[in-house]
């Protein structure tokens, strides 16, 4: 059996702030919710991106983009998300970084599918 070293990217994203100075509520939970995930299954949490206030029908968000060039970079060869509707709203484009952007040994995880 071969050892897979997991280096996580936890994704966190809400399109509407919660009238909250600085990050909303729900980015904090998904932070804990993900941390947590990696730290029961002894993964090594690489960074946290985040893009509070934005909607997942635009990928053009700053954190997907760091997200992606580190995915590319071959620093992270997780994604971690609370479910799959945090990255992306539009299921065709988000197909098409799932299926063909990132690298062959890079996957999405959704904590919800456990």
């Amino acid at each position: 059996m071969s050892e897979h070293t997991y280096n996580v990217g936890i994704y966190c994203r809400l399109s509407n702030d919660d009238e909250r100075d600085g990050e909303s509520v729900s980015i904090e939970n998904q932070k804990l919710l993900l941390r947590r995930y990696v730290q029961e299954r002894g993964w090594n949490e690489v960074d946290t991106y985040v893009d509070d206030g934005y909607s997942g029908t635009n990928f053009q968000r700053p954190g997907v983009q760091r997200l992606i060039a580190d995915a590319k970079a071959g620093r992270i060869n997780v994604i971690l998300v609370k479910d799959l509707s945090r990255f992306g709203r539009n299921y065709i484009e988000f197909g098409q970084y799932t299926e063909k952007m990132f690298p062959p040994n890079t996957f999405m995880k959704s904590a919800k599918r456990d």
